[in-house]
C-alpha cells in the first residue's frame, strides 16, 4: 500500500520500521517539529524522523495539519492510508478524508478503555492484569473510532511504563502490518461509550507519593511513573524520587520510617508499608537503597512527604 506515516517518539518508530520492512510505500513521514532538549537545549530530532532519514523516506515537520499548506502537501502523496501512532497533533476532518482507505491508528490500549495521551501509565497505576493494542480507524473524537483488530498484553508484576512500553510497542507494530495485509476483510466494530476510561496527561504533581495510600498503591504509582516524571518525596524538605520499590508488611504513620539500616528503607503507608528499593537524592544520581542508606540514613521515625 502506499502510505503515509504520522508519528514521533520511539513507540512510533517501531512501527515504521515494520511497516517499511513489509515492503509498503511510505511515500510521506510527518512528524513533530525537532524540540530542545539537553544542557544546550540544542534542537533534537524525534526517534521517528531518525529513523525515516536513515531509511530515505521524505520526512514534513508542519506545526499543524490545519493549514492549506500541509493539506496539500498530503494531498500531493495521494495515500491508500494514513497511519498514526503516537504523531502528538491534531488532525483535522480535511486530513482525516483524504487517504483512500482512511486513517488507521496504532493505540496502546484496548479500547474503549483508556481513551487519551497516557494509557500505558494508566493501566499499571489501576492495576489492571492486561492491556495491549488497538487498531481503530479514525474519527474526529480522542481514540473513538472503530476498531478494527485487538492484542492483548498482560502487565507483570514487576513492569514499569518503560517496558510495557517497549512490549506494546513491538505488539503495535506488528498488528499494523498484520491489519493492512488483511485490511479488505477487517470488519469495523463501534466502540462501547459507556466502558470508556479517559487516560489523562500526567503531571511531576501527580507523581508526588501520597502516603496515606496502600503499599499496593504506591508501589503500582512508583512503576507507572518509571521513567517520567517519576514518582518522588520529599525527605527534610528536599525532594526524593524513588525508582523502585515493593509493598510489604508494616504499622506506622503515612510516610514514616520503620527500619533504615543495612540496605532496607522501610515507609509506613495507609496501610501496609513500602521498601525503597532504588532512590535519588535531589542533585544526585540514581543508587540503590543500601548506597543511600550508606551516605545520608534518615532516622527511624522522620516522616516523608
Amino acid at each position: 500500500m502506499r502510505l503515509v506515516f504520522a508519528g514521533t517518539p520511539p513507540f512510533a518508530a517501531t512501527a515504521l520500521d515494520a511497516l517499511a520492512d513489509a515492503g509498503h510505500d511510505i511515500a510521506l513521514v510527518l512528524t513533530q517539529p525537532d524540540r530542545p532538549a539537553g544542557r544546550g537545549m540544542k534542537l533534537v530530532p524525534g526517534a521517528v524522523k531518525q529513523t525515516a532519514l536513515a531509511r530515505g523516506l521524505q520526512v514534513s515537520q508542519p506545526a499543524s495539519l490545519k493549514t492549506p499548506e500541509a493539506q496539500a502537501e498530503l494531498r500531493a502523496v495521494d495515500p491508500d492510508v494514513m497511519v498514526v501512532a503516537a504523531y502528538g497533533l491534531i488532525l483535522p476532518q480535511a486530513v482525516l478524508d483524504l487517504p483512500r482507505l482512511g486513517c488507521l491508528n496504532i493505540h496502546a490500549s484496548l479500547l474503549p478503555r483508556w481513551r487519551g495521551a497516557a494509557p500505558i501509565q494508566r493501566a499499571i497505576l489501576a492495576g489492571d492484569a492486561e492491556t495491549g493494542i488497538t487498531i481503530m480507524q479514525m474519527d474526529a473524537g480522542l481514540d473513538t473510532g472503530a476498531m478494527l483488530t485487538k492484542t492483548v498484553v498482560p502487565i507483570r508484576a514487576t513492569d514499569t511504563a518503560a517496558s510495557l512500553h517497549d512490549r506494546l510497542a513491538v505488539a503495535g507494530a506488528e498488528a499494523i502490518v498484520a491489519a493492512l495485509a488483511n485490511y479488505s476483510a477487517l470488519v469495523p466494530e463501534k466502540q462501547d461509550d459507556a466502558q470508556a476510561t479517559y487516560a489523562a496527561k500526567l503531571s511531576k504533581e501527580e507523581a508526588k507519593l501520597d502516603w496515606h495510600l496502600p503499599a499496593e498503591a504506591l508501589a503500582r504509582a512508583v512503576r507507572a511513573f518509571n521513567p517520567a516524571p517519576g514518582a518522588w518525596t520529599l525527605l527534610e524538605r528536599a525532594p526524593l524520587k524513588i525508582w523502585a520499590a515493593l509493598p510489604v508488611a508494616g504499622t506506622g504513620l503515612p510516610g514514616e520510617v520503620l527500619r533504615a539500616e543495612a540496605d532496607l528503607l522501610v515507609v509506613a503507608c495507609g496501610s501496609g508499608a513500602l521498601a525503597l528499593q532504588e532512590v535519588q537524592p535531589a542533585g544526585g544520581k540514581r543508587m540503590s537503597a543500601a548506597a543511600f542508606l550508606a551516605g545520608r540514613p534518615p532516622a527511624r521515625g522522620t516522616r516523608l512527604g
